[in-house]
């Protein structure tokens, strides 16, 4: 695992691609279970995964991203759930493993330290586009009360600048959003948009500091021994998992 220090209360991570056998282009560790991977391999990576995080299978929360803003709250009373259609999950259970899937995308982890709250964002360009991430902080708002400076971020890995190649219309999509091009975007061949300054300047903009915006800065398509690139090997294909669990300290001093 790629680990991600937000906080000691929580445990936040990236699943890497070189964990376990299986056929191309599903070689790695999987456990997304709607990309055409065999799910007997899903499911042993998916309960590997339960073992090293000493959850049972039910409190590992995967669910199926549409590259939409649509946000979901697990709790008691939803655990086990499919979560269809959903691009961001939040809760405060502990001892629960939220997370997202990736292989390119942007994953982005969060942690309201005062309110002990956790999310995971799935961020394509789409949903970056849309703005999920301060989207997903406001739904945190409205659900727990969080305020911005209580929150530390990790933007893990995902198609870097440099390998991401859009047309005119992403750029356009972002500038019709608001983003500053200039700051995102550079045009050699074809246009390169920055996503994981994206995001940020998103986060920045619903009030994060800098220093509670952490970048893994780790390109998925340059590393494919490392990690699961769409790009490269299509979009039937192995997922990175992203996810973080909230422990079950009493106090935690911040």
């Amino acid at each position: 695992m790629l680990l991600y220090d937000l906080h000691p209360a929580v445990i936040a991570f990236s699943t890497e691609r070189h964990c376990s056998a299986a056929e191309a282009p599903y070689d790695g560790f999987n456990i997304t279970h709607y990309t055409g991977d065999e799910p007997a391999h899903v499911e042993a990576c998916r309960q590997e995964l339960c073992r090293r995080l000493k959850i049972d299978d039910r409190h590992l929360v995967v669910p199926h991203q549409v590259h939409g803003t649509q946000i979901a709250e697990i709790t008691a009373a939803n655990l086990g759930s499919a979560f269809e259609g959903i691009d961001a999950v939040v809760t405060r259970l502990t001892n629960t493993c939220i997370g997202v899937s990736t292989a390119d995308c942007v994953p982005i982890v969060l942690y309201d330290i005062r309110n002990r709250a956790i999310a995971a964002i799935h961020a394509g360009w789409r949903g970056t586009v849309a703005r999920i991430a301060s989207k997903t902080l406001l739904y945190m708002s409205e659900r727990y009360g969080t305020r911005q400076e209580d929150v530390k971020a990790a933007i893990g890995p995902s198609i870097g600048p440099d390998a991401f190649e859009v047309g005119t219309e992403v750029v356009d999509a972002f500038a019709d959003a608001g983003y500053d091009i200039e700051s995102l975007a550079h045009r050699s061949s074809r246009w390169h948009v920055n996503l994981w300054e994206a995001n940020a300047i998103d986060l920045r903009t619903a009030g994060l500091t800098d220093k509670n915006i952490s970048v893994a800065g780790l390109c998925s398509f340059a590393n494919p021994s490392r990690f699961f690139s769409a790009r490269r090997l299509g979009i039937n294909s192995g997922r990175m998992f992203t996810g973080c669990i909230l422990t079950d300290h009493e106090t935690i001093r911040y």
